[in-house]
């Protein structure tokens, strides 16, 4: 009899889980998809860049900098469950992408030009210190696990090092899944929620720009022109508005640790990206395959965090070249907004309930703002930079403009509509005059081309 009622107690509970997880992911939804609306406004009306006249290196500077330094707490909490599996990864990742760099393995290789098969020499170690990190740390963890070497009790940190932590994730995972929009249900949309997921956009529309240039940095590519950061802001609004109606309880936005993977595997291609986006879909059609990857033990996780985070930051850092650091009035405005960047969220932290105007909602959105250390630097940094007086030299805005250019802004220019066009033959567009009045598209005028013509002839003759 005592079983019978421990069974209906269970079964009741499961039913009571699944109605508030309906009741929740409805109210997330619906505030999801609509904050999207106000990300993709702010895109594709230009909104975005029109604020970038007033952002030079020394606002991209500690924005980047803090996407970094800010997930230092991530890294240190995931890593720490297993300190040795850590450095181990960490390790390979050291010894793949800066030790072996240059190193180059004979691989089998196929080509109509070469007369088919051939043995060719590719940058393994390079392109892939990732991956490989990943699968050498695996192993290691999963011999490790087999010898009995890692707790089997779940409240002790270093079980997360076990391979079979997270099993029931691969056991309870279909072979295969497609998920469709309004799967658990109609959207629900309340004043509360959208206020509160709205601040999150602000946040994370602020991080995307200087994820932008950080990539920009890393890919070797010229700083990204206002209609490609106002096309980027858009599509991730788009993005954020699917996410939202297929319900997967999140948005999208420009990630972190991607950026940092550029700047590990020195791969920055388009097509690459093109690619792994396609492998994403697959993997998520296919909820085993997802499920292994779920199952990557933390501590190897940490210690990618602790690599990519690092690289985020040493990238923000690296945008001061193109400002004189040697003058007080730029050591206090960098110095300040990342001090201050830490600071207050922080304090945030410590005092969830510090804002109270009397409106919730208001409270809500400027909360999380203040909680964000990316949004609270650029916030400083753009105010200090633009009030406080100096020259265009000073503030590093003429090099950085030219930046990756090599004699004058016919060459930056060109450069940049080769590297930021409309993909799959879409540049087709910008030779409309259409295209002049929408801030998301590149324009090409009869008189530009005409100029780009005469720098690229220039600069071949030069060579």
């Amino acid at each position: 009899m005592r079983e019978v009622r421990l069974t209906v107690c269970c079964k009741t509970s499961r039913r009571f889980c699944l109605v508030y997880f309906c009741l929740l992911i409805h109210q997330i939804q619906g505030a999801i998809m609509v904050s999207s609306l106000f990300q993709i406004m702010i895109g594709f009306t230009g909104l975005i860049g029109f604020l970038l006249r007033f952002i030079g290196p020394l606002t991209v500077a500690p924005t980047v900098t803090l996407v970094g330094v800010a997930l230092f707490r991530l890294a240190a909490d995931t890593a720490g469950n297993h300190w040795g599996i850590s450095m181990t990864t960490i390790v390979l990742i050291a010894l793949f992408s800066q030790y072996l760099s240059n190193v180059k393995i004979p691989l089998p290789g196929y080509s109509k030009n070469k007369g088919g098969c051939y043995v060719g020499r590719y940058p393994f170690f390079r392109l892939f210190p990732i991956i490989l990190a990943i699968v050498a740390s695996w192993i290691i963890c999963a011999i490790i696990t087999a010898a009995g070497g890692f707790p089997s009790d779940p409240s002790i940190p270093q079980y997360m090092a076990r391979t079979d932590a997270r099993i029931s994730v691969l056991k309870e995972a279909k072979w295969f899944r497609v998920p469709y929009p309004g799967q658990w249900g109609t959207p629900t949309v309340s004043a509360a929620g959208v206020f509160g997921m709205l601040a999150g956009v602000l946040a994370s529309i602020i991080e995307s720009v200087g994820e932008y240039f950080a990539c920009a940095r890393l890919s070797g590519a010229p700083p990204p022109p206002k209609h490609a950061i106002n096309r980027g802001i858009g599509v991730e609004g788009i993005g954020c508005l699917l996410t939202g109606a297929f319900g997967s309880g999140n948005g999208t936005t420009t990630y972190s640790v991607n950026t940092g993977a550029i700047g590990i595997t020195k791969v920055g291609s388009l097509r690459v990206i093109q690619f792994a986006a396609l492998v994403m879909i697959v993997v998520g059609l296919l909820g085993k395959v997802g499920a292994v990857f779920v199952s990557i033990p933390d501590p190897i996780v940490g210690g990618i965090y602790m690599v990519m985070f690092g690289m985020i930051a040493a990238v923000g850092i690296s945008n001061l070249q193109f400002a004189d650091m040697n003058s007080s009035r730029n050591l206090f405005i960098v110095g300040f907004s990342i001090v201050f960047g830490l600071a207050l969220p922080h304090y945030m932290e410590q005092h969830p309930n510090a804002i109270e105007t009397g409106v919730s909602e208001i409270d809500q959105i400027v909360t999380v703002l203040f909680k964000t250390s990316m949004a609270v630097g650029c916030i400083v940094a753009l105010i200090l930079d633009n009030t406080i007086p100096g020259t265009i030299e000073e503030r590093g805005l003429k090099a950085w403009r030219q930046h990756l250019s090599d004699h004058s802004d016919e060459q930056f220019q060109t450069a940049s509509i080769k590297v930021y066009d409309l993909p799959f033959g879409l540049n087709r567009i910008s030779n409309y005059k259409v295209a002049k009045y929408l801030p998301f598209l590149p324009y090409n005028d009869e008189e530009h081309e005409r100029t780009l013509d005469a720098v690229e002839m220039n600069t071949v003759s030069s060579k």
